[in-house]
């Protein structure tokens, strides 16, 4: 039975059990019956082997699927020589190793050879690392320094590095079809320099450079890359330069990049001043002067890494325009960090006004408002998981060592320490307008104005924060002819002996006052709230209630604290029997196409009549909205799609001399015209 079964290949290591066939799960009872023991049996057939792999097949799915687009190679490969550089310096220090060197990173493209060198002044590598780090795939020196270190207990703390999985050296072969390394190791007895170099097969070769000057200081690595034809872009030093800005702009060690400045000068023009009379000013013409020279990149320093308490308003106002390319003064900032099982630093931002791309589509995914850095290492400006759509208008910052990431540094994967940075994200966001909100002013009304609306989705998408960003937002009101009012300013109006927070639906103020629904706290003296955009009614419907008061919509046939009155009840069906006859006119009239029913509503006082929704029902507003939310999603030639029309409910006066007219119309059998 054993024999069909026998470890080989992917399942080497698999236990038996794990199979599913009928005839190896019989096996044991059958051994049984002829006396032999399958444990043990089992124990001596099963053999142990390892995995195997096709190493140019490995590496081809390195440079082909690991990465998303060619451009992360440049920051893999910075993020290594800063690594080298780090260690360099923290070797020097810890074991008192004198650092002559100083600690840089150079890129220089040669346009004819065609190939991008990467020069750092770090830690380099001896023979017997270069075959360990880079001959073995998804071997981490980096990491292996790092776990060193914290085995001798010296405190990696002072060390901040950033590779973890040993496979973005191998994201050189993105662009280049040959890889050469010039190295020489920090911690190299014999100050040899070796030449590594492949080709992105399955070998490599390593060979002594016997009296070589290619690296210049005590120790340090030369990466050269000879690019492919369909990459010859990266030659281009402007390219090189929007790569670093964007990718390692706050690593901790200076980038110098190989650049051509063109500058003008004067100079006499020969051919004009042939014929130049005794006497005359020589003319001259302005004549380009290319120079070449190191030209530093990372002049910008990561501000989140400071205490708050050190950063002034002007510097935060300075790194919010450079890193977001923005031209407006933010409103606010928030800058903290968590430290525990999950540790972060990060900085949100509040713009003055409207962030461009936002103004034609809210939610537009390309806005890239969240800026995630590893290890200050930038990796990605479009994680969705990462900040909720209701603050897609926030510019922030957040940098971790925690964040999972794919191997290929671009992909966020989903898990608990993700949602802890979402949630304390959003609760510094909203504490950030709580703030605004405290201080009022003109911040606060532009900050209503411009992003408002984001906080009505918030209420309606956002169920673990609906009451705290309830408390943000704000309604036109009864109460004031042109400023708004948030909830928590309506409940310190109410009147004494109410208990909800009433509010109408409508197409604008004017409308919204002017609507017979208003009859109904005319008495009373009640402050109504104004919805007159359709989020606002999503926005109260999903409320429900704030502060233990319910919100109530006074469109509705039956309203909470004005007609569930217990007398109300029996004066409304004594009113009803005395218009029975009117309301059935009417109802057969009007049809059950325009109105479900038609009934008595003792709170209307000026109006003769009103139209009310059931308890479930949509405002006319809100259907108009949803009618043409599924036009612009469908076909609007189809009318099975559209969504159903909900008649109103047609509610009258009694006391109105127009309906007591039409009574008396009624009743004389006259038809009412």
């Amino acid at each position: 039975y054993m024999q069909p079964f026998k470890p080989a290949g992917l399942f080497g290591g698999a236990r038996l059990a794990k199979f599913s066939s009928p005839m190896l799960r019989t096996a044991p009872l059958a051994l049984r019956r002829k006396g032999v023991n399958p444990a043990k049996m089992t124990a001596a057939a099963t053999e142990k082997f390892e995995f195997q792999a096709e190493v140019s097949r490995v590496m081809d799915i390195i440079i082909n699927s690991l990465y998303s687009e060619k451009d992360v190679f440049l920051r893999e490969l910075v993020s290594n020589a800063a690594d080298a550089c780090d260690k360099k310096r923290f070797l020097s220090l810890t074991e008192g190793k004198g650092q002559e060197d100083t600690l840089e990173i150079r890129i220089k493209a040669d346009k004819e050879a065609k190939t991008l060198t990467i020069e750092d002044v770090g830690v380099g590598m001896s023979k017997e690392e270069l075959v360990n780090n880079l001959g073995k795939i998804a071997q981490s020196g980096t990491k292996q320094f790092a776990e060193a270190m914290k085995a001798k207990e010296s405190g990696n703390n002072d060390v901040n590095l950033i590779g973890q999985f040993g496979v973005g050296f191998y994201s050189g072969f993105l662009v280049a079809d040959k890889i050469t390394v010039i190295t020489k190791g920090f911690n190299d007895a014999s100050g040899k320099t070796y030449k590594w170099e492949s080709e992105a097969g399955s070998s490599f070769t390593i060979t002594e450079l016997e009296n070589s000057d290619e690296i210049k200081g005590a120790s340090g690595s030369k990466l050269i890359l000879s690019l492919r034809e369909d990459a010859e872009e990266y030659l281009d030093d402007f390219k090189i330069k929007s790569l670093v800005s964007r990718y390692s702009e706050f690593v901790n060690f200076p980038i110098r990049i190989w650049s051509s400045k063109t500058t003008y000068e004067q100079v006499p023009d020969e051919e004009a001043n042939k014929d130049l009379k005794e006497g005359e000013e020589p003319k001259k013409k302005t004549v380009p002067i290319i120079t070449q020279d190191w030209e530093l990149q990372n002049t910008q320093k990561p501000l989140w890494m400071r205490p708050p308490s050190k950063v002034t308003p002007e510097q935060y106002e300075e790194f919010y325009k450079s890193t977001f390319k923005a031209w407006d003064k933010p409103v606010t900032v928030s800058h903290f960090s968590l430290e525990g099982q999950v540790e972060f630093r990060a900085m949100l931002f509040v713009p003055s006004q409207l962030p461009f791309e936002l103004g034609a589509n809210m939610f537009d995914e390309n806005s890239k408002n969240m800026r995630l850095y590893v290890k200050r290492v930038f990796i990605n400006d479009n994680f969705q998981e990462l900040c909720p759509r209701w603050l897609k208008f926030v510019k922030g910052i957040v940098d971790s060592e925690d964040l999972p990431l794919n191997v290929g540094r671009e992909i966020l994967q989903k898990s608990a320490v993700l949602r802890v940075v979402r949630r304390r994200i959003e609760k510094k966001c909203i504490d950030m307008f709580a703030d605004l909100k405290s201080k009022g002013g003109d911040d606060w009304q532009t900050f209503q104005k411009n992003f408002g609306k984001y906080l009505k989705v918030g209420v309606v998408e956002d169920n673990d924060n609906r009451q705290d960003i309830g408390a943000l937002i704000q309604f036109p009101t009864s109460a004031f002819p042109k400023n708004a009012s948030t909830l928590d300013g309506y409940v310190s109006r109410m009147k004494a002996g109410q208990e909800c927070i009433y509010f109408i639906p409508g197409e604008g103020r004017a409308q919204c006052e002017m609507s017979p629904a208003m009859d109904k706290v005319k008495d009373s003296g009640y402050e109504v709230l104004f919805c007159t955009e359709p989020l606002d009614e999503l926005c109260v419907m999903e409320l429900k209630n704030f502060q233990g008061k319910d919100l109530v919509d006074l469109t509705k046939d039956e309203v909470k604290g004005i007609d569930d009155v217990a007398d109300q009840k029996t004066k409304k069906e004594e009113a009803k029997q005395v218009l029975e006859k009117v309301l059935s006119f009417l109802q057969a009239a009007l049809g059950s196409e325009l109105v479900s029913k038609v009934e008595v509503s003792l709170s209307l006082r000026d109006s003769p009549a009103g139209l009310a929704q059931g308890q479930y029902g949509m405002s006319p507003q809100m259907q108009k909205y949803m009618k043409a939310r599924a036009v612009s999603m469908g076909d609007s030639n189809d009318p099975d799609f559209l969504p159903p029309g909900m008649p109103s409910i047609l509610q009258v006066n009694p006391e109105h001399p127009i309906v007591q007219s039409l009574k008396a119309q009624v009743e004389a059998g006259q038809d009412g015209e």
